[in-house]
Order: C-alpha cells, then structure tokens, then sequence
C-alpha cells in the first residue's frame, strides 16, 4: 500500500464554541464565510458547524474535497455555562495563534468592523506593522485581518 503526500490538502481547523448562534453569525456575518453543513450529535451532545468561503474552484465540492475550512465544535449547554471559556492559545502560555483573514480593502474592512462592534485586539494605525489588524471572535479567538494585494 502507498499513499501519494502530494496529494495531500489542509482541510480544516476546530475550535470550540461557547453559543453556536454568536460564532455563526461572526463567520458568516462579519467575515463573510459561508455555512456549508452542519451535524447534531443530540445524544452525543455536541454539534458541528463548517463554514468557509466559496470561491468558483470549491462550487460544488463536498466538505472533505474542500481545503481551508474552520469547524465550530459546540459542547451542548457550554452556553448557559457563565464557568465556560476556552483556551485560545494566545495566553500566558502561548501556543496557538490566529487565523488570517485577506479583505478587499483594510480601512474599510476595519471600519465596517467597528459599526459590527468587533472587539479589536489591534487595530492597523497601532504598533510597527501597520499593514494589519487582529480581531477576536466571540470566544476570544483571535482572526488576522489583511489586504489581498490580489483585489
């Protein structure tokens, strides 16, 4: 048996999520992204939710033929749990980053962003690199904001 490594794609990220409608509404709402398929697990008591951007390459591709995805795992009552938070890795430990996000336009992004009333975690006229912006998502995650120099 052989497998072919360049055949290989990155196909998705997980976080879990305290309050499934506040993360969807972010992905989809704020940043754009799409709800491609979601599963209850009832007796399990989870639920996943997979949200990504459609673009004309990925029209029409199952989930698992995809690449790019993020996978919003809900542990069932976690959002009426005022001792629930998650570790977003960005902590006095470190660890895991971010996502980056690219945008059309990067002031204008950020300022749609602020009307939305995102938390900002660092806004593009801050600090040295101001080619940037980090946003969090509702459980603290932290979201990189860039300009596609492609657009």
């Amino acid at each position: 048996m052989t497998t072919d490594i360049a055949k290989y794609r990155f196909n998705h990220t997980m976080y879990r999520v305290k309050d499934p409608k506040a993360s969807l509404h972010f992905y989809t709402e704020v940043l754009g992204m799409k709800l491609l398929e979601e599963h209850h697990m009832d007796e399990a008591k989870f639920s996943l939710y997979f949200v990504g951007y459609e673009d004309p390459q990925s029209k029409g591709l199952k989930r698992l033929e995809r690449q790019g995805l993020l996978e919003l795992t809900h542990n069932h009552g976690t959002e009426n749990d005022p001792a629930c938070a998650y570790n977003t890795g960005n902590g006095e430990n470190g660890g895991y980053g971010h996502i980056a996000i690219t945008v059309d336009d990067l002031d204008a992004a950020c300022e749609r962003f602020d009307k939305l009333g995102v938390k900002f975690i660092k806004r593009p006229t801050e600090g040295r690199m101001r080619h940037i912006a980090f946003i969090a998502d509702p459980d603290g995650y932290r979201v990189e904001i860039l300009k596609n120099s492609a657009v």
